[in-house]
């Protein structure tokens, strides 16, 4: 049995773990925890720990630290758990990497013949909320990143976000191991706003947006051998059932997912099983989830996503300013995508309701309405290319001024506007 902390809390507290063991650990909410690693070697999720130096990792922050043959850990400051867990799913996630990792080489090597089999894996990772879909999502990338490939991650979760802020969809290479405190490197990735924490508003507008991602990606691998090969790792919702289940399977087909990886559902594997037996070329497998997994409520969610949001002003640490800035009425435009009948009822058949049609853009008068919103900034040239088009950052509207006819926004970096085009949703946030 690998052994608790062997110092008193308050000081540095000491961790043998046993191989093939690890130590899970939450972070309080206010201030950093301090990691080391004395001996041996550990990696948070599949990303090594330096040796003998501190790691700060920040508030709120729940990790698991496993070493494959041993190793002693250090922690200083408070966190809210700390345990050591000795039965732990490692060995199977990476012996999905290992398969993976083959064929990543097959790929490789058949460069120059056909389409299909110079492509890597596109795996899916699935299963309901709070089952470690973006923790199994890092280790997977980071250990192919260790092996000299550059995979693509692609995230469809609205309601957390792993790569930008909640309410998009987006994907981004990923070139070296994801780092345990600063997240996923942000070099240029695609990022298209759906605008929402949840399909329920417009599940319509959400597929459009995923086969625009997955367009735009089939665009860059014809392209680009060595990403084909290396294929794409793809984080999904949370919600399994009904209309959840049924995006599920819109994206295992639009992105030809050939490896779905359930985590900890049975039914869910079963049904996936069923419905795709009729395709030879896609592999389900179900794997145990983490013991060391959260769950959190919807409260605790909201305040996560509140914090993704945050972050992307002021950085992880706090140590970003972002700017105010100030522009009238007219020098934006901003656009609501969905809503509004299609047609008058006077052009439809007797008897039909018009329908309001999920793609339709329309253009929203500035009131105080849009006060607190997250709005995206568009990169298209004109109003009907905003759906087709990924976004080139966000703004947090702070004041709305009617009589003189101003808005006042917060914004990463200074300058002016990429584009005059602004996309609302219904994401809000209230700073503090």
């Amino acid at each position: 049995m690998a052994s608790g902390p062997a110092s008193a809390p308050g000081s540095g507290r000491q961790f043998n773990l046993a191989k093939e063991s690890e130590l899970r650990v939450e972070v309080g909410p206010d201030t950093p925890l301090r990691v080391r690693l004395l001996y041996g070697t550990a990696e948070i999720f599949g990303t090594e720990l330096p040796p003998e130096n501190w790691v700060s990792i920040p508030p709120r922050q729940k990790l698991a630290i496993f070493t494959w043959n041993g190793a002693t850990i250090e922690l200083d400051g408070v966190s809210e758990v700390e345990y050591v867990a000795d039965e732990t799913p490692m060995v199977s996630y990476v012996n999905v990497h290992a398969i993976l990792d083959g064929r990543r080489v097959r790929a490789k090597t058949s460069q120059g013949s056909d389409k299909d089999s110079s492509q890597g894996p596109r795996v899916i990772v699935v299963g309901p909320t709070d089952s470690g879909k973006s923790s199994l999502c890092r280790m997977l990338l980071s250990w192919a990143c260790k092996q000299g490939w550059k995979p693509t991650f692609v995230d469809l979760d609205i309601g957390q976000g792993s790569i930008t802020i909640p309410g998009c969809i987006a994907a981004t290479p990923i070139e070296m191991p994801i780092d345990a405190v600063e997240g996923i490197p942000l070099e240029m990735p695609l990022v298209y706003f759906y605008g929402h924490t949840t399909p329920t508003v417009n599940a319509e507008l959400y597929k459009v947006l995923v086969k625009e991602l997955a367009r735009t990606l089939e665009r860059q691998f014809s392209g680009n051998a060595e990403s084909r090969a290396a294929g794409m790792v793809i984080n999904t919702m949370g919600w399994v059932e009904g209309l959840g289940y049924e995006l599920l399977l819109h994206a295992i087909e639009t992105f030809s997912a050939d490896v779905v990886l359930v985590l900890g559902q049975e039914k869910l594997c079963s049904m996936l099983k069923e419905v795709l037996k009729s395709k030879p070329n896609v592999d389900v497998v179900k794997l145990h989830k983490s013991g060391g997994v959260v769950l959190r409520n919807t409260k605790v969610r909201q305040k996560a996503r509140s914090f993704r949001i945050r972050e992307y002003f002021y950085g992880l640490a706090n140590d970003m300013s972002p700017h105010s800035n100030i522009v009238n009425f007219s020098d934006i435009s901003v656009y609501r995508i969905g809503g509004g009948p299609q047609a008058p009822r006077s052009a439809l058949p007797i008897g039909a309701e018009p329908v309001a049609d999920p793609t339709r853009l329309v253009a929203v008068n500035i009131s105080r309405d849009l006060l607190h919103l997250v709005l995206a900034v568009s990169y298209a040239k004109e109003p009907d290319q905003i759906i087709s088009s990924n976004v080139a950052g966000f703004v947090y509207v702070t004041d709305i001024d009617i009589q003189r006819k101003k808005i006042t926004y917060l914004a990463p970096c200074p300058g002016e506007l990429p584009s005059k085009f602004l996309i609302v949703g219904t994401l809000t946030w209230l700073e503090g």
